[in-house]
């Protein structure tokens, strides 16, 4: 179980999903009881059923900023760029070290600056010193790196937030395709972010609260169940390959996480209650295991999440899980194997795979409990 090979499966291309349900909460729901190794199937509304008036529910709050720009070089070559973190956060960058970016306030006649990591695409290697010129008037200076990853210097002209958000577009996984000769069959500005999304950093979506609608939020709400958030801004690490044989050997990604004493205490007192913990996707498992004691007590509190779960982890806090369909050989995947048996969930991917369920980002979702 300790193989990269033991988490392969093969996919139909034509089951990636391209877009998400409309309504959002009208995707489909295959739900997987571990004690009895029984499978079943749903659509995502019957969430509103399927969990008890006692348990409470722990949504990830991050919010994907529009990340990814394009612009050009001095020499008038196209270039691209994904930022890796966001003003006012630190990272950890896997095999880069410690990285802290810093953001200068400004007046809207001041320029303001920021230096991060970040993913540079462009026809040549760029050279240390030269500019990246994007709309808006928003500059970037290349400080150094390699490889595709660089510290870049943006300058820039009034609210960073703004500008962003006008000329940003949207970080989508690689996985997803869009024609950019014709105009994108959704919205990915609102399709790629939950409807509880607050707290701005993330450069991937927690896609399990994806399919979560206001109106079911109310409907669970109005149930009984109690929705508490915590703070896990994805990192663009969550799509990168592992590429270790034995998956022991792999260091995952570190990404910003937020747990505060409100949320600590509402979910340790539904501990003692004997109440579920329901984690709405992989991030949020990743949080409350990583902010907790040997007795699954959590403890508020900020920083850097490294917590790589795979089979074999006794989990302290959670007693179910929301999730969509991952890829094969992720480290997502086999979060999820060690929730549920590897074996069960492999069977489960191949049934759904022969239901023709949607996997992925914009997929279906499963309810392991």
């Amino acid at each position: 179980m300790y193989l990269l090979s033991d988490y392969n499966y093969k996919l139909p291309e034509e089951l990636i999903a391209q877009v998400p349900a409309f309504p959002r909460d009208e995707s489909r729901l295959m739900v997987l009881e571990r004690k009895r190794q029984r499978v079943s199937h749903h659509h995502f509304t019957d969430i509103a059923r399927l969990l008890s008036p006692e348990d409470l529910l722990v949504v990830n709050n991050t919010c994907v900023v529009p990340a990814r720009l394009t612009g050009s070089k001095e020499t008038g070559g196209r270039v691209e760029v994904l930022l890796l973190s966001y003003p006012g956060q630190t990272s950890r960058l896997q095999g880069k070290g410690d990285l802290t970016v810093s953001h200068t306030p400004n007046r809207e006649e001041l320029p303001g600056s920021f230096t991060c990591e970040c993913l540079v695409k462009a026809s040549n290697r760029p050279r240390t010193g030269s500019k990246f010129h994007f709309d808006g008037g928003l500059q970037a200076i290349v400080l150094g790196g390699a490889d595709g990853r660089y510290k870049l210097e943006f300058r820039f002209k009034g609210d960073f937030d703004t500008l962003i958000n006008r000329i940003g577009h949207m970080p989508l996984p690689p996985y997803i395709n869009r024609d950019k000769t014709n105009p994108p069959p959704c919205d990915d500005r609102v399709c790629y972010q939950t409807v509880y999304a607050e707290k701005k950093g993330a450069v991937a979506a927690p896609t399990a609260g994806l399919h979560f609608s206001g109106e079911l939020l109310n409907q669970l709400a109005a149930n009984g169940v109690e929705i508490v958030p915590i703070t896990l801004h994805v990192g663009y690490g969550t799509f990168l390959p592992v590429r270790v044989v034995d998956i022991r050997e792999h260091r995952i990604h570190s990404e910003v996480y937020e747990l505060t004493q409100g949320a600590a205490r509402a979910i340790n007192k539904a501990r003692d209650e004997g109440r579920r913990i329901i984690a709405v996707g992989t991030t949020t498992v990743r949080v409350l295991e990583f902010a907790s004691d040997p007795f699954g007590r959590l403890h508020p509190g900020s920083g850097m999440c490294d917590l790589f779960i795979y089979p074999g982890y006794q989990f302290k806090v959670i007693d179910a899980l929301i999730t969509n369909f991952h890829l094969p050989k992720s480290t997502l995947l086999m979060l999820v194997a060690a929730f549920a048996n590897r074996q069960f969930i492999l069977d489960a991917y191949q049934e759904a795979i022969r239901h023709a369920y949607r996997f992925y980002s914009y997929g279906d979702a499963m309810l392991i409990c």
